[in-house]
Order: C-alpha cells, then structure tokens, then sequence
C-alpha cells in the first residue's frame, strides 16, 4: 500500500480502515474490494461512496467532536492569559533552542527506519542487536554488509551514525519552519485559510503526504474550505496534523491552552477527531514543558486540553497508568502493540501512545527517551522528533547530548520554498523573539 489520495485503490481501501477503526460496519464494503479490480477506477469510485455511506454500529463509546466551540466545551477551565512562566530571557532561549534541537535530531535518527509495516520494534531490535547497539543510544549504525532481511530507507547514507553532517530533510522538520513562518506573519490570529494559502504558495506538493496530500489537491479543485479535511480524504486522523503542532508550543510557554488552540487553526485544514487532538495534545505538551517538573507531569496536564471521551484520551491515560503500575518499557510496548496495534503505522493513537512510553520510560533523561521512542517503531522519525522535542525543551539545549547534536551541525535542509539550508540557531532566536514578546493578531 501506497496510502496515496491520488489512487483509487488506496482511497477505498483506506476508508474502509478509517471507517472501521471509528466504528462503522463496513465488512461488506470490504468484501468487494477484495474481489474488485484494482484498475477499474469507476467502480472503485463507486464503492467509495459506499464506503462513505456505511452505518455506524450501535455500541460506540467515544464522543469525538470537530469544531472549536464543541471541542472548549469539554474541556476543563484554563487561562488563556501570556506566557505563565518564570524563565530568564536566556534561559527561555536554552529552552526553546533545545526543543528545535531536540526535534530535529530525534527526527534523524527515526528517519532511516521509517517504514512500520517493515521496521516493526521486534525487527528493529533484531537488527539492533546484531549491530551491537541495543538498546538504541545513538544514531542508527549501517552493518557492513547489510543482511538481505533489513531494508532502510533511501536516506540512510546521510542519517546513521558516522554520516550525519547537517540535518537531512524531512516533512517533520518542514512543518516547523513553516509554522514559525505563519506564526511571524500572522500571530495569534492564525487561521486555516493562512495555513492554506502558505502551502500552496511553499510546499511542494509531492513533498506533502497522506493527509496533507489530500487536502493539498483538495484546494487545488476548489473543495470549500470547511470540507477539505472530511473530503476523499481517508487518513484525517493520521499523524500528520500532530508533527505540526512543537512551533505552538514553544512560542507559549507556559500556555497549554493557547498552544492548543492555535495549533486547532493548523490542524483543522487536513484532520478530524483524533487526527485535530494529536496536534492540540503536541502542542500542548511541548508548552507545559517549559514550567513542568518533569515528563509525567507535563503529560498529565497534556490531558487537560483535548476532549477527555476520546481514543486518545483513553491511550495516553493507559500508558500513564502502566508506568504509575511499574511496568516495564518492555511490558508497556507489549500492551501497547496489543491493545492499538490494529491502527496503521501512521495513525495518530498508536504514535502518540509510543511517544509518551519513551517519555515516561525516558524519565528525563534525552538519549533514553528518543532510544525508547525510536526502539517502539511505527512512525519512527515522527515519534522521535515529537520526543525530542519534549525532552529538549524540559532540559534546555545546553544539557543535551554532543554525540546527538554536533553532527547537526546547526543547519537544516528543507523542502519549503526559499528556506532551505536554514541555521537552527537562527530558526531557534525567531522562534524565542515571538515567546518573549508575545503574538500579535494579523494586522
């Protein structure tokens, strides 16, 4: 499987998963996908809207609102107020530098094993092993030659141990540029036509996937704003919109709920339900950071800012609770892969409960906690990227580990139109002018 809104196969296919995982009978539709012909697009086209059509079966326990307004309503009472920390004007550089540097070394070392219907953890591991770097500390090392069963992706010569020179691109490290980009020009009144317009105008559009991608051609054919998320658009509640949401957090520090609310604004254009939650739970997780006493604390206030019926609500309350129970990594993963491993690799419940595992697991400390989080597959530079930045933005760049962070060398490459080759340093002192002094509403 592909996963590409551009084929019709893919799109009936995948529907039918996302139908199925948010409670809909859809058994039959899968049955004559089965026995359909891949190429025969009409009649894949028709079975779409049958798939699109399927009744919700009776039982379903979740309450997964869309808009804003029913989203607040959920939720407990919290400030909107400035920036609610304490931090010295270094100090909260440190900070917001470690997270950018966090995020996009946590990204490297995912990204060559990205592939979770192959790098599964237990594949991982065995291949870890065998290289003699298991548990995983560092960059991911290249065995010499490769055994016939491992297959990294195509960006292994610049993102394993000994060949990162510089940050690789990568959509996750994108989506942060870009966001800072839309922060500066737009503030506190960030809105998804913005978040629209700038994709079309810097993002290519190969570059761009699953969810993203369908908005993306979406807009192109002129679905109305408001429809682009639910429209031929199967992965609405994948991980994209949650790699989005680190650049909300680190310009409110302190502000879990501002940081989740704008991070709505972005979501909102591509997602739906969990799909929305991920990147307001990101967000705000990333913003309690800064004045949390350490990773279980910042995931527990986390919780407060997404609907509390939800299925990722009910993950990351799971995973709290094997670590309040004294689990092991080891134990947790294994329930993990069990209760949520029917989700696809790229979905945004599994993710975020592997993510807040190495976190938990990590306890603090930054090689253990993108180790963990890498080690528990599915989206590996995703999760490592989102962990890192977590644990670099509790710790502050200073505390972070050389042997990560000296290859990057303090530059990034990056897909977006006129920012490639940006300086970290410089992404990092942007990003902390607009925590310090606060966003602006467009003018």
């Amino acid at each position: 499987m592909t996963h590409d809104p551009l084929s019709a196969y893919d799109l009936v296919h995948d529907e039918i998963a996302q139908r199925r995982e948010t409670g809909y009978d859809v058994d039959g539709a899968a049955q004559l996908l089965a026995a359909a012909d891949p190429d025969d697009g009409d009649a894949l086209s028709t079975l779409y809207r049958e798939v699109c059509s399927a009744p919700r079966t009776a039982g379903w326990a979740y309450h997964e609102p869309d808009t804003l307004r029913e989203i607040i309503d959920v939720l407990p009472a919290a400030s909107m107020a400035g920036p609610t920390h304490d931090l010295s004007e270094s100090a909260l550089a440190d900070h917001v530098r470690g997270g950018w540097l966090g995020r996009i070394a946590g990204c490297n070392l995912g990204k060559p094993v990205e592939d979770g219907d192959h790098w599964t953890a237990g594949h991982l591991k065995d291949y870890l092993v065998r290289a003699g770097a298991y548990p995983l500390r560092d960059y991911i090392p290249v065995l010499d030659p490769m055994p016939a069963e491992f297959v990294m992706r195509e960006n292994w010569p610049r993102t394993t141990r000994g060949n990162v020179q510089g940050s690789d691109r990568d959509d996750d490290i994108d989506f942060s540029i870009l966001a800072l980009h839309l922060l500066e020009r737009h503030g506190s009144g960030l809105a998804p036509h913005h978040v629209a317009s700038a994709w079309l105008r810097l993002l290519p559009f190969l570059q761009v996937f699953t969810a993203e991608r369908a908005a993306y051609r979406n807009l192109i054919h002129g679905v109305p704003l408001a429809d682009v998320a639910r429209t031929r658009n199967p992965y609405r509640e994948w991980i994209g919109a949650q790699i989005r949401a680190d650049a909300f957090g680190w310009v409110n520090p302190g502000n879990p709920r501002a940081a989740a609310i704008l991070a709505y604004q972005d979501a909102s254009l591509s997602h739906v339900g969990n799909g929305i939650y991920g990147e307001m739970w990101a967000a705000a997780l990333v913003a309690t950071a800064f004045t949390a006493e350490g990773p279980r604390d910042a995931l527990l206030t986390s919780l407060s800012h997404i609907p509390p019926d939800t299925r990722l609500a009910e993950a990351l309350r799971d995973v709290l609770r094997l670590h309040s129970d004294g689990n092991t990594w080891e134990q947790a993963l294994g329930h993990i892969q069990e209760r949520y491993g029917h989700y696809g690799w790229v979905h945004t419940v599994n993710n975020a409960a592997a993510v807040a595992a190495g976190l938990l697991w990590g306890d603090g400390d930054y090689t253990d906690t993108v180790g963990l989080t890498v080690q528990a597959g599915w989206d590996t530079d995703s999760n490592g990227a989102t962990a890192g930045s977590v644990a670099g933005v509790l710790l502050g760049a200073e505390a972070l580990p050389d042997h990560f962070i000296a290859p990057l060398e303090d530059r990034t490459r990056s897909a977006l139109f006129g920012f490639d080759h940006a300086r970290i340093s410089e992404l990092a002192a942007r990003t902390t002018r607009l925590a310090a002094n606060g966003l602006r509403p467009e003018a």
